[in-house]
C-alpha cells in the first residue's frame, strides 16, 4: 500500500500523514488517512508525486 503526506504548499506544513485516500468536491479536498480519520480542507491539489509519496495543496 502507498500512503502518503499532504503538505500545504505556502509554508511546507504537514496537514495529514498515511493518507490513503484523496477526493475533490468542489472546492475542498477530503483527505483520508489509514485509521479512517478525516480532513476537509478548503483548495486545491497543487502536485502528486506518487514516487516519492507526496501530495502539495494550494489552501484558501
Amino acid at each position: 500500500m502507498c500512503l502518503a503526506t499532504v503538505y500545504k504548499e505556502s509554508d511546507n506544513t504537514v496537514i495529514c500523514r498515511n493518507v490513503s485516500r484523496i477526493d475533490v468536491d468542489g472546492e475542498y479536498v477530503l483527505i483520508r488517512d489509514i485509521m479512517g480519520d478525516e480532513t476537509r480542507v478548503q483548495g486545491k491539489i497543487l502536485m502528486v508525486d506518487l514516487a516519492n509519496s507526496v501530495v502539495r495543496l494550494v489552501c484558501d
